[in-house]
This record gives structure tokens, C-alpha cells and sequence, in this order.
């Protein structure tokens, strides 16, 4: 028993098996085979470490985004002249990522709590009867006025009327507005960190650049009219709207457009050429959107200004029509890594095999010689017969 172990052990350790090899001069096999095999190296070769890049890690970055917004705008209203600036027609004001510039508006002023009668037209009546209180979203108090023939309402009087919305838009002048973008980006893995602000974008270049895309490309300068045109939008089309049920042109009260900063940086080269690409994209209010049965049109907030006068609380009401902005950083950073590299050889060398799989399926089932081959390639054995080579072995070594 203990020689057994041992001679097992010797064996194991000692010697070397490798597989039989048969050498097949068959044309369509052999072609079928270099066919498969040049396949592989092209899929390995082109699109494993020429289009993927398998031979780098990767990693996304963690980035901040600030903006500020410049501009003018100029409205008169009934002979009301009216300055708007940055404060007043950016929302939010503390440079987000994501805001709001208004295009047009309804205003209230002088707006209190109390009691008054509904809109003509909204909330009809011909008695107190039909002013239930809690019936409809204002707060009723059951009471119908006479002289207007609409239920009294307690709310913030006089009650808000946006059914006619200034067309054109009162604040087209946003279309000169210029948007200011900073963005810092960090690659962790590689301890690389970047800003938009990149070597060639001083301080000199910034007080006369304007973005365009060929020729100043990297320019963090935006004016909000190129903004609209380059998303594929019509920017007076997307600040107004003049939607009615019997038209067949929608207009668009208002929509949202998405500025990507994209980051995509091959770190083997130098970090100096790791620049962002500005893209622009209409993501709300397209106006060859023709569907009249929209659940929402536009878009618009409600903004109020709160006051005291006479020690009574006011405030101005401004339903603001605008475009959102929405500024998105997408990023992917490489770098040569062996690791990936060994994988990506690794994975290469397993899929050659599927061209000897191939093959033998071919020479074993669908050729004519296929027993022939079978009995080439494969030898069997049977433990109580000897093997003619080794009883030749025997008999010479008699001799």
C-alpha cells in the first residue's frame, strides 16, 4: 500500500501528460478552421482592443457644476416700465445645475387674503345653493354674488386670471441672455482632476469668447438664443404659446433643454488633452410636436413676492412661463492596466478553441470518413486484452 502511494504520488508529480494531436490534410477543414481562427483575431483584435479598449481600465468622475446668468430685460405695460435683471428671471438664483430662465409671465398685484367672487366664467351661479362650500378647489363659502353671477371664494384676492397669455412673449430679449458655465471634474482612480476652464481658456479669452462649436469650441460662454437653435428648437416658438384646440400648430408655453458637458479622456495620453465636448438636447417642447390631447402643454410655475402694507400681508403673483436647464456631466476616463490586459488576452486564447470545436464536429459527424478519423483520433483500450504494441514490446525485449 505504502509503495502504491508513493508510485502515485512520483507520477503526479513527476510526469507530464499532454493530449493526442492528429494531423488531418483535409482542404475544407483546414480553410473552415483558418477562417474561424482569422474571425477571432479580427474580433480580438478590432473590437476587444481597438473599439472597446480592453487593454485600459476605466473609471467616471465626480463633478460640480456653477453657472451665472447675465442679462437685461426691458417690459412696459400699460405704460408700467419695468428693468428685469439676473435676480429676477433666473430660478433658482444660486447657479444650479438646473434652472429656470423666464421668458414670459401673468402678473397679480395686490394680492390679499379675503373674500371675493370667482372669475367670470369659472364656478357659475344663480344661487347660493350652487356654491357648496369644499365643492371645488378654491375655498367656497357657500355665498353666490349677484353682480358677477360666481360663487364667493376665500382665497388670495383678486383672484389670479391666466387665461390670456401675452403673445408675443414679454421677455424675448432672454434670447441675448449669456450663461457662464464652470465645471470640475475628479477621476478618483487615477487622482486626475479636471476643469472646463482648461490651459488655452484664460481670463483674457473669457471676456471676449462666445461659444460656438468650430470655432470656440471651448469657450464656457453660452448666449441662451444659440443654446435653443443648436438643440433643434425655434427659441420665440418655445417661450410662447399659442395652443388652441381647432389648430393644428402646437406651440410650446415654455421646455426644458439638457446642456452635456461630456468627458470621455484617454489618460495614456497627456492629461492636458482631456477637454470637455458641449452637447445640446431638446428634451421638452418641440414644437413638431403636433399632439392636441397632451395632459400637459408647457411648462410654468407660480413665484410669489410677499409684503406688508399697512400692516396688512400682500404679495405680487407672477406665473412665470420659461426654459429649464438642466446641465448633465457624463464621464469615462482609461488608462492602461495590465490586469485587463492579461484578462482580455486570456478570454482571446479560450475563444480560439472554438475553431477546433467546430472542426472536429465537422470531421467526426458530417464528413463521409468520419469513422476513420474517429478511429485516428481516438484510441481504445481494453484492460483484458493486451495491447499488440505492447506484446511486440515484450517480445523483443525477450529476445
Amino acid at each position: 500500500m505504502k509503495s502504491q502511494i508513493t508510485n502515485t504520488l512520483s507520477d503526479f508529480f513527476f510526469e507530464y501528460e499532454t493530449p493526442r494531436q492528429v494531423l488531418v490534410r483535409n482542404r475544407r477543414v483546414g480553410v473552415a478552421c483558418r477562417v474561424i481562427q482569422a474571425g477571432v483575431l479580427a474580433y480580438i483584435i478590432g473590437w476587444v482592443f481597438i473599439y472597446e479598449k480592453g487593454y485600459q481600465s476605466t473609471d467616471i468622475a465626480v463633478s460640480s457644476v456653477f453657472t451665472k446668468m447675465k442679462g437685461v430685460g426691458y417690459t412696459s405695460i400699460n405704460g408700467k416700465e419695468r428693468v428685469w435683471d439676473e435676480a429676477d428671471f433666473v430660478f433658482p438664483p444660486q447657479g444650479d445645475s438646473s434652472f429656470v430662465v423666464m421668458t414670459n409671465y401673468i402678473i397679480t398685484e395686490g394680492q390679499e387674503m379675503r373674500k371675493c367672487p370667482e372669475l367670470q366664467g369659472s364656478h357659475n351661479c344663480s344661487s347660493d345653493s350652487d356654491c357648496e362650500e369644499g365643492r371645488f378647489k378654491r375655498q367656497m363659502t357657500g355665498v353666490c354674488e349677484k353682480a358677477t353671477k360666481t360663487c364667493e371664494v376665500l382665497a388670495w384676492c383678486p383672484v389670479e386670471n391666466d387665461h390670456d397669455i401675452p403673445d408675443p412673449a414679454m421677455l424675448l430679449s432672454a434670447e441675448n441672455y449669456t450663461l457662464f458655465i464652470k465645471n470640475s471634474v475628479t477621476f478618483p482612480m487615477f487622482g486626475i482632476s479636471r476643469s472646463n476652464l482648461v490651459e488655452d481658456v484664460d481670463a483674457e479669452y473669457i471676456s471676449k469668447c462666445l461659444h460656438d462649436p468650430k470655432d470656440s469650441p471651448l469657450c464656457p460662454i453660452f448666449r441662451l438664443g444659440d443654446i435653443v437653435r443648436l438643440s433643434g428648437f425655434n427659441f420665440e416658438t418655445i417661450a410662447r404659446e399659442s395652443c388652441t384646440v381647432c389648430d393644428a400648430l402646437v406651440s410650446r408655453q415654455g421646455g426644458a433643454i439638457g446642456i452635456v458637458i461630456d468627458w470621455t479622456c484617454n489618460l495614456d495620453k497627456d492629461v492636458k488633452h482631456c477637454r470637455p465636448k458641449y452637447n445640446f438636447h431638446g428634451l421638452y417642447g418641440n414644437p413638431a410636436e403636433t399632439d392636441k390631447a397632451r395632459a400637459s402643454v408647457g411648462y410654468n410655475f407660480r413665484y410669489a413676492k410677499y409684503y406688508l402694507e399697512d400692516k396688512v400681508q400682500k404679495r405680487t403673483l407672477l406665473k412665470v412661463f420659461g426654459i429649464r436647464f438642466d446641465i448633465i456631466v457624463q464621464s469615462l476616463a482609461r488608462k492602461f492596466d495590465i490586469i485587463p490586459t492579461l484578462t482580455a488576452i486570456g478570454s482571446g486564447v479560450g475563444i480560439f478553441g472554438v475553431a477546433t470545436v467546430v472542426c472536429d464536429l465537422v470531421l467526426l459527424h458530417l464528413l463521409p470518413k468520419r469513422e476513420f478519423y474517429k478511429n485516428m483520433k481516438f484510441k481504445s483500450t481494453d484492460s483484458h486484452k493486451q495491447d499488440p504494441d505492447s506484446e511486440a514490446c515484450s517480445t523483443e525485449t525477450e529476445k
